[in-house]
């Protein structure tokens, strides 16, 4: 009659420990979540002392950016913005006065300047408009329009992101550069000897070791203490008991007992497991000697954590699509955007060939003017300023060759 007092025992006995399971289970749940966020502190304010200082990150510019270099042609361009306004002056006082019945004479050679004005006006002006009319139309219009299309950038901007995200990868920045820059830089050992001083400070930071104890005593004490995880220990150790008993004189005797007392045996059982998240402070003190070992064996195996976290770096490198992602931000750009990309560095260059059109265009007018006298002093001209130019870049390639 022994068992059914059991089974009636373990029965009242059920509902005290239950309750205690519910009640260790919420502290354990509370305490957990109380000291998880407390311990990310403690681990980060720990780890932090060996990152480097963001704040120097941050003061300026990784790369100076090069001084601008307008070249000479820079000095130019407020006289050549002025030239379209003077040529329209020009053009008009054409129309009143324009040298009529004026000659002069040169090297007994009569010209006659009758037209001038207008003949030199007219081209400048031809001149500079074809070359506002030719930048205007890579930008603009914007928006497709019915007659007169869209501008040359705007119609081709998938192709121009293409384009762009495919020279910037393959020439520029490609997984092959940066594989080698890794490589060449050493962060990976920076950053090993960094990870190694962190880990190792932390796993013997008084402060985060207490409070990684702590936490792990709560989880464990909530998961032993929840009754499915008992029960599945209680079903688990028996069988694992039965099994290693064997077929001998312990097996027999141990299937005896429990033919005559299977419940007494179960509630033994049961009452050791009960008693599992009590055992656990033991458990967890034995992580201090391992804690303990660990800057060594952290320092003793760095190499290998440099070469694992070389390889999980050119992995993740090879991860990278760089012509997609170039592709996609540039595509993202909408057409005022892309215009400004483009006119942030080539502004300056667009509005000196738009302004030097109407000087060109000036010149023509004087060949239209007077051919043959224009077209000798033009070309005595061009070649005097090329033989000097070509003279003074020579003289000055051969001082830096001999400097």
């Amino acid at each position: 009659m022994a068992a059914p007092d059991s089974d009636t025992n373990d029965g009242q006995e059920d509902t005290g420990p239950a309750a205690a399971v519910q009640s260790r289970s919420h502290d354990g749940a509370t305490g957990r979540d109380a000291s998880w966020p407390r311990l990310q502190r403690q681990i980060f304010r720990t780890a932090s002392r060996h990152l480097p200082d963001s704040s120097t990150d941050t003061d300026g510019p990784s790369v100076e950016p090069p001084p601008k270099r307008t070249g000479r042609y820079a000095r130019w361009l407020p006289v050549l913005k002025a030239l379209p306004w003077v040529l329209g002056a020009l053009f008009a006082l054409s129309f009143v006065w324009d040298f009529p019945g004026v000659t002069l004479t040169v090297a007994g050679y009569t010209v006659v300047l009758e037209d001038l004005l207008r003949f030199t006006a007219v081209s400048g002006l031809v001149g500079f408009g074809t070359n506002w009319l030719a930048i205007t139309m890579l930008f603009r219009p914007r928006e497709p329009r019915p007659l007169v299309g869209q501008g040359l950038v705007p119609a081709q901007r998938e192709r121009v992101a293409y384009r762009l995200a495919q020279a910037v990868s393959d020439e520029l920045i490609n997984k092959a550069l940066i594989k080698e820059k890794i490589r060449e830089s050493g962060l990976v050992a920076q950053y090993r000897d960094l990870l190694v001083a962190a880990a190792s400070d932390v796993a013997t930071d008084d402060a985060v070791r207490a409070e990684g104890k702590a936490l792990l005593r709560r989880a464990l004490r909530d998961v032993l203490s929840t009754p499915s995880v008992q029960t599945r220990i209680v079903a688990l150790t028996a069988e694992q008991v039965e099994a290693q008993a064997g077929e001998g004189l312990s097996g027999l005797m141990l299937r005896a007992y429990r033919y005559f007392g299977e419940d007494d045996f179960r509630a033994r059982l049961r009452e050791t497991v009960r008693r599992l998240p009590d055992a656990v402070d033991p458990l967890v003190e034995e992580l201090d000697p391992v804690l303990d070992r660990l800057p060594a064996e952290l320092e003793r195996r760095s190499d290998e954590i440099e070469s694992l976290l070389t390889r999980v770096v050119l992995r993740l490198v090879d991860t990278l699509d760089l012509e997609r992602m170039i592709y996609e931000n540039v595509r993202a750009y909408d057409e005022r955007q892309l215009e400004m990309l483009l006119r942030r560095t080539t502004n300056e260059q667009l509005n000196y060939i738009k302004y030097l059109g109407a000087a060109l265009g000036i010149i023509g007018g004087f060949i239209i003017w007077a051919p043959a006298a224009a077209l000798v002093a033009v070309t005595t001209l061009g070649l005097a300023v090329y033989g000097v130019d070509e003279a003074l870049f020579r003289a000055r390639t051969d001082d830096t060759s001999s400097s």
